[in-house]
């Protein structure tokens, strides 16, 4: 492999991730509930991953829900919060956006289509950031829950999810944020922010798949979505403690690399090297986002390649040793143009024809400059095809 760019589907666990995971599935294998010493020590370990967790977020230790990943973080804030509302008030509009990752776009849908929820879409400006003048008139007394991402996954775009949960809860509502591609990756202290939930997942950081985790505000409530005892009440199931175990230890490698801002700088000049290099090189290609690059993850570029299909140039790009992914999903074994893209006003072929390049802290200059070469040879190639 030459040059590994597909970091915001998911990221390389650290070494040291991986060797406390194997160390807790041979030696720490008992069940957390259980009251005599191998499961204690489990409980020990889990509690101890918690307030790792907690610290990277700025939040309080019994504050942290431990889920199975991002989607079940998004399903439980917001399921749990609109059957609570109902409950409470008789409320059930969620205002969310269309540029949302699927697990929350889906479920809007979902919900919507069973009578569950009336979701009211916020308008996306062509940047792909939620335009929050045009969406004060959504977020009124009837809103239940606000749920919008704070980073983009395909275009990197930074929503104004503070502005826009602070009108929700002027309104009443309760308010979650998906954080699944901000946190670890950029500061964040819950303390300072207007949200009651925030969604996080530890493959977005360099811990393992299949552990993710939800914040909860000390004092909202939530309607149990798997019923249990387990973490605090909130999500039943016995606990992964391996899974749990490699969040924490990723939750503390991302704190002390998030403590020297100049780490992020770096990152963020091979993002501005590729990027700006692909544009000169390729006639009519383009950035899909704000085009202030400070608008955006430090690590993500979406740029639309002229007259080549994603498909295509992402299985030559592979054949060359390069990863990256489109902006768009798989579906039955082909690619469908992004919802992502098309909401920010892209038409259907534009939208077939983009990647998305998503660095990691431990990038290089080395591949994002063989990413650079292979991208222009890669169009260069379906381009003669064509």
């Amino acid at each position: 492999m030459n040059a590994y760019l597909d970091n915001n589907a998911t990221t390389r666990p650290l070494p040291e991730v991986v060797e406390a995971m194997c160390e807790c599935l041979e030696n720490c294998w008992a069940n957390p509930s259980s009251v005599h010493r191998p499961g204690q020590a489990a409980r020990a370990r889990i509690e101890q991953a918690r307030r790792s967790v907690a610290d990277l977020i700025g939040a309080g230790q019994r504050e942290i829900v431990f889920c199975s990943g991002g989607t079940e973080s998004c399903q439980l804030a917001i399921r749990g919060a609109l059957e609570q509302a109902e409950h409470d008030n008789g409320r059930k509009v969620l205002v969310t956006s269309g540029v949302e990752h699927p697990a929350v776009r889906e479920l809007a849908k979902g919900l919507h289509e069973c009578g569950k929820a009336e979701v009211r879409w916020l308008p996306i400006g062509p940047g792909g950031a939620i335009d929050f003048e045009k969406s004060r008139a959504l977020i009124d007394n009837q809103v239940a829950v606000l749920s919008v991402q704070w980073a983009n996954n395909e275009t990197g775009a930074i929503q104004p999810v503070k502005e826009l949960a602070e009108l929700a809860r002027a309104a009443g509502a309760v308010v979650h944020v998906d954080g699944t591609q901000w946190v670890g990756r950029m500061d964040t202290d819950v303390r300072t922010m207007p949200f009651d939930m925030l969604t996080f997942s530890a493959h977005k950081f360099h811990g393992p798949k299949g552990i993710g985790a939800l914040w909860i505000r000390r004092g909202v409530k939530l309607c149990q979505q798997a019923p249990g005892s387990q973490e605090l009440g909130r999500r039943g199931g016995t606990e992964n403690v391996p899974g749990i175990v490699g969040i924490g230890l990723a939750a503390k490698g991302a704190g002390e690399w998030l403590a020297d801002p100049d780490n992020r700088t770096r990152i963020a000049g091979l993002r501005d090297l590729l990027e700006t290099s692909v544009l000169e090189r390729i006639e009519g290609s383009c950035v899909n986002g704000p085009r202030d690059p400070s608008q955006r993850l430090w690590n993500t570029t979406n740029l639309h390649i002229p007259g080549a299909d994603a498909e295509i140039m992402l299985l030559t790009l592979a054949e060359m040793g390069v990863c990256v992914s489109a902006g768009s999903a798989c579906s039955s074994g082909s690619l469908e143009p992004s919802p992502v893209l098309c909401a920010m006003g892209l038409d259907k072929k534009m939208a077939a024809g983009s990647l998305r390049i998503s660095l990691s802290r431990f990038t290089t200059e080395d591949e994002v400059r063989s990413a650079i070469d292979s991208i222009v040879e890669a169009h260069q190639v379906v381009t003669a095809t064509v």
